[in-house]
């Protein structure tokens, strides 16, 4: 048979003398397949310079191999964390997805569409979704629930929630951050949080709460102030800080992105960092590291959460079988405290 003639699934089922269920078995890298069957089909696919056509593979099987990425409305006025943590995770959930067979689509959601998921899920566009958006991020939660929508969530899950999630750990993130904060002699230490109402940024105040605890020390409600992960979120609410509480020298803030605004407003207002108030930042994104003063922060393994939100999805999707992780994390000293 002639390489032309090698055009179907069929046509290696006949020259390997085997059925076609074992050739697409083979091509698609099955275990059910004996090692030395696979190889040699394999090597007659490469051989003739076949490829599976990829739209016939999933009109068969009703799955499209590709996963959502699901994230907050595109909007140019104002970068956010989120934008930039999105960025990283996304290489750490490409290299989960490709040698499972999968590829990533992004989908930017408006917070008040409820239908997204339905028309992505029903089109075939895609077989399952990664949520990340913290706006609305319980409504979105519901709806794919309600439509039993596979999906896994980067975040802590719900009380008794039947989804997959991958988080870290931020009590420990917290309490990490404030007792280094304590260690190096700080008496007066604020918190910046992101928005009051997600659990990533309760848990993170319980762990400052913890280290303050710890010492004998108790906490100053004039010494809390929330944002939204943005950068002009940051440097409004440090502003309000050092309003409040013009004599503190430290503030534990909630995103690389929030910390670096922070600096910017104690800078600006004529004091040093570290030497008047020291800042720790959380993430560790690339711009913690290479900023001009590298900032101090709670190192999240980004890579492999997003890793672990692609691998774990696909389990998923494949088995049913529900899984939440929580990732540990880790302080990083540099210059900011």
């Amino acid at each position: 048979m002639n390489t032309k003639s090698v055009r179907t699934i069929a046509d290696i089922a006949r020259i390997a003398n085997v059925s076609k269920a074992t050739v697409s078995r083979a091509l698609n890298d099955s275990p059910l397949v004996r090692a030395e069957t696979k190889k040699r089909i394999q090597a007659i696919a490469e051989e003739h310079h076949f490829r599976i056509n990829i739209p016939a593979r999933n009109l068969s099987t009703q799955k499209s191999h590709t996963i959502a990425f699901v994230t907050n409305a595109y909007h140019v006025k104002a970068f956010s964390m989120e934008d930039l943590f999105s960025l990283e995770i996304m290489g750490g959930i490409t290299n989960g997805l490709h040698p499972l067979g999968y590829e990533m689509l992004i989908v930017h959601v408006d917070p008040r569409d409820s239908e997204w998921a339905t028309q992505y899920l029903e089109s075939g566009r895609v077989d399952g979704f990664v949520l990340m958006t913290s706006s609305k991020k319980q409504s979105h939660i519901k709806t794919l629930l309600d439509i039993h929508a596979p999906f896994i969530v980067w975040g802590v899950p719900q009380a008794n929630a039947n989804y997959c999630s991958v988080t870290a750990d931020n009590v420990t993130g917290g309490r990490l951050a404030t007792e280094h904060l304590i260690q190096i002699g700080r008496q007066k230490i604020a918190f910046l949080g992101g928005s009051d109402y997600e659990r990533e940024v309760q848990e993170r105040l319980k762990g400052y709460e913890q280290a303050l605890q710890n010492v004998g020390r108790q906490v100053d409600p004039n010494l809390l102030v929330y944002g939204d992960y943005s950068h002009a979120s940051g440097y409004a609410a440090m502003e309000q800080l050092l309003d409040q509480a013009p004599d503190l020298d430290a503030v534990f803030v909630n995103s690389d992105l929030m910390a670096i605004a922070a600096i910017n407003v104690i800078q600006n207002r004529g004091k040093q960092v570290p030497g008047d108030i020291a800042v720790v930042g959380y993430d560790d994104l690339s711009i913690a590291n290479y900023n001009n003063l590298p900032l101090t922060t709670i190192r999240q393994n980004i890579p492999l959460a997003g890793k672990l939100l692609a691998e774990n999805l696909v389990q998923y999707i494949q088995t049913g079988v529900v899984t939440n992780v929580t990732l540990p994390v880790e302080l990083v000293v540099r210059k900011s405290a």
